[in-house]
């Protein structure tokens, strides 16, 4: 799972909401405990992770209002591509530009928008959560509200730690357990985080080689297509058709060019053959239009929301300047 609005920066203050469990949390635990020894876990694991686990009331609160729906593309857009962001996306980059050249080269996947999914995800790292990633789960797992979605996250959280990649005082992520600096759900940690210093371990918190190669990997094995970008802004027609702006409809660029879809500036789109693209307009057919790509899909698996994947695309090609 990932987060509609990254960063946990648009969440305020929030009222006590009431739990759905149905049993305490002690009865749970026992119950959990035994599912996952059935499922691999070691003893030695759940013993340790588990030392002075209680749920938070705070994260029940977080998970019963999220801001979705709450601000427009624009407020977003100004919150998450400031800049502050493109110009240390910048600096970053250069500053790690051999390691992150490697890693592009190795997975197809162009540096910016490793830097980008970075910067917006965690601020470069800066903000990864500080919530222990086990109580987390836990108190979501007990939790009515999606139960066996957190159960399955949770048991793949202490797999991590069973495995040696992290230890317990240092597995630390956002309220809903996303974690490290490009802040993978365990399941999507055990799906695409690899090594990327060779040191046997998969450490999204503190490595950088493993965080930028475990980015890549997720986007490679995505579908990502080296030979595209993830999209353009575009200037719509005035008779252009409000349907028609929905990912679900896919044409070829040269019919868009047809019916009047343009570059910002007036000039004609460039038209590649056999290609076909959708056009996006997060705040309405009166707001910005983004003519966009087979990798923006890839991003969206990343994160399903239209405000973050163009988000994405658009720090990507302000840091790649």
């Amino acid at each position: 799972m990932k987060k509609l609005l990254s960063l946990g920066i648009f969440i305020g203050l929030l009222t006590p909401a009431t739990a759905l469990a149905e049993k305490s949390f002690e009865s749970w635990l026992v119950d959990f405990k035994k599912e996952a020894i059935a499922k691999g876990v070691s003893e030695q694991t759940l013993n340790q992770s588990f030392q002075g686990v209680k749920p938070i009331p705070r994260i029940i609160e977080l998970d019963r209002k999220q801001p979705e729906g709450t601000m427009t593309f624009d407020q977003y857009r100004k919150r998450v591509i400031n800049n502050d962001r493109i110009q240390q996306g910048r600096r970053l980059y250069q500053k790690h530009r051999a390691l992150l050249d490697k890693t592009a080269q190795k997975y197809g996947v162009p540096a910016p928008y490793i830097v980008a999914l970075w910067g917006i995800e965690t601020s470069y790292g800066n903000n990864t959560g500080g919530f222990g990633v086990i109580n987390a789960l836990a108190t979501l797992a007990h939790d009515g509200r999606r139960s066996s979605f957190f159960t399955r996250e949770l048991i793949n959280a202490l797999k991590i730690l069973d495995a040696g990649h992290i230890s317990h005082s240092n597995m630390k992520g956002s309220w809903a357990g996303a974690m490290g600096q490009n802040q993978f759900m365990p399941s999507s940690f055990h799906a695409f985080a690899v090594d990327g210093n060779g040191d046997g371990k998969r450490d999204i918190w503190t490595s950088l080689p493993d965080v930028f190669a475990s980015t890549a990997n997720y986007l490679s094995t995505s579908g990502w297509k080296e030979d595209q970008r993830w999209g353009r802004e575009v200037k719509l027609p005035k008779k252009f058709k409000k349907s028609d702006a929905d990912l679900k409809i896919t044409k070829p660029l040269s019919e868009w060019k047809s019916v009047g879809v343009k570059m910002p500036d007036g000039k004609p789109i460039p038209v590649v053959e056999g290609m076909k693209a959708s056009v996006v307009t997060p705040d309405g057919i009166n707001g910005p239009a983004y003519l966009v790509y087979d990798n923006y899909r890839v991003i969206m698996k990343w994160n399903k929301s239209t405000y973050f994947a163009t988000s994405v695309g658009l720090l990507a090609d302000s840091i790649a300047q």
